[in-house]
């Protein structure tokens, strides 16, 4: 891997609202490389999710520069952000954010429908991502119906299903027991290792970081040098091993 399909610069985000201001992102410089899983771990309020959002062009920057897989988002319309966006990325929430009143199906679909795809090749590709999550036998299945782990991979459907360019999970297994986060941490490492898929993964515990090929940490808006633990974290880790 040598190619920086994600690269910020002096990068920031500040909130304000009345007269109180937060500045959830303060300065930060990141590359991640084409083909790298990286976890973005931190305490709550640490700016992981922040940037993450940056990334998707869910937010836009207060200031510095972010240019993601060769493009300036902060020189992009709102249209054209919800164009690229579509075609490049795959988001998975962590609580899921399925349509209730839609089957696993059609929740996988949705994407597919800012595309040029007929309705017979939109249900042949949802369907197909479906398979890959291995639920094909609950394509018919409302959210209801469903485990909150089946959900999830319902989710991760649905971000493939586009084949984007980058994969993005915030908290994926943040509302998941033992066994569903660990099928879909598996399914994430398998997404990158096997299909070759750039993943960038928030979270804030350790075991679901040591899935990853690059671990990155935040602290009151500012990256830590790699390598560098926030002094509380170093026990947890140690917990967790």
């Amino acid at each position: 891997m040598s190619e920086a399909i994600i690269q910020t610069r002096q990068l920031s985000k500040e909130y304000v609202r009345d007269e109180f201001r937060v500045m959830a992102l303060d300065e930060v410089d990141i590359d991640i490389e084409k083909g790298d899983f990286v976890a973005l771990m931190g305490p709550s309020g640490s700016g992981k999710s922040t940037l993450l959002h940056l990334i998707a062009a869910m937010d836009r920057a207060t200031s510095g520069s972010i240019s993601v897989l060769g493009a300036n988002l902060r020189t992009f319309t709102d249209r054209e952000i919800a164009h690229w966006r579509n075609e490049h990325i795959g988001f998975i929430f962590q609580s899921f954010n399925l349509i209730p009143v839609l089957t696993a199906l059609e929740n996988v679909e949705l994407p597919l429908k800012l595309t040029n795809l007929s309705k017979k090749e939109r249900l042949e590709h949802s369907a197909t991502a479906l398979k890959l999550v291995g639920l094909d036998d609950r394509m018919g299945h409302m959210p209801k119906q469903l485990s909150g782990g089946q959900e999830q991979r319902v989710a991760i459907a649905r971000a493939i299903v586009t084949d984007p360019d980058l994969i993005l999970a915030d908290e994926p297994t943040g509302n998941l027991d033992a066994t569903s986060a660990e099928d879909v941490l598996t399914m994430l490492t398998r997404l990158n290792r096997e299909f070759g898929k750039t993943v960038v993964m928030v979270t804030h515990d350790p075991h679901a970081a040591k899935f990853a090929r690059t671990i990155r940490h935040l602290e009151k808006g500012k990256l830590l040098p790699p390598g560098r633990l926030p002094a509380d974290w170093a026990g947890a880790i140690a917990l967790r091993t």
